[in-house]
């Protein structure tokens, strides 16, 4: 049986850094939204052309088009033994295509883990790695705290919807790399 995590927290939690750890230790494929459409976009594919004309004309790109490039990701990686899902579903229906698009496959989400980290802490995780990237929406501290609300307002029926069923768990997204990934390695145990 395939494992299929959703790995969430806000920006700057964490999550891309424990998703490589855990797609290397458990022969999952990390999938970064974020990752796939600047691939798809820089490949252009036909997903990646048409999730480009709805970003050029200032639209946000429709689901059927990001559970297109999904399914794709999922299709041409048979080998891997489940999926680290990273800023992928944010929205009830995001929920339910991406639940639909799983099940089509004989499986489904085995557990959404949201690693809990404060909105100061995130602010100062962002502007420290500002310093670094040079992005400048992480240098700025109100769009830091707009995003943080964001992601506040977004996850929390996400996170609900997984829970009716058990699926939803939180663990503490601040202290040492290794401590963190202990912790969602344990969650992940359980479901091996």
């Amino acid at each position: 049986m395939k494992i299929n995590l959703i790995l969430f927290g806000p920006p700057g939690s964490g999550k891309g850094t424990q998703a490589q750890n855990l797609a290397e230790k458990y022969n999952l494929l990390h999938i970064s939204t974020g990752d796939m459409f600047r691939e798809e976009l820089k490949a252009e594919t036909p997903l990646g052309l048409e999730a480009k004309s709805y970003m050029d004309n200032g639209h946000l790109v429709p689901d059927s088009v990001t559970i297109g490039m999904l399914n794709h990701r999922v299709e041409v990686n048979p080998d891997v033994d489940g999926f680290i899902f990273d800023g992928f579903p944010r929205t009830i229906p995001q929920c339910e295509a991406l639940d639909a698009l799983l099940a089509s496959k004989g499986q489904s989400i085995s557990k959404l883990i949201m690693l809990v980290v404060d909105e100061d802490e995130i602010v100062k995780r962002l502007q420290k790695r500002a310093m670094v990237s040079g992005r400048s929406d992480d240098a700025d501290e109100n769009v830091i705290r707009n995003r943080f609300q964001v992601y506040r307002d977004q996850t929390t029926p996400v996170y609900d919807y997984y829970a009716t069923d058990g699926r939803s768990t939180k663990i503490e997204g601040v202290g040492n790399i290794e401590d963190i990934f202990a912790t969602l390695s344990a969650e992940v145990d359980q479901l091996v």
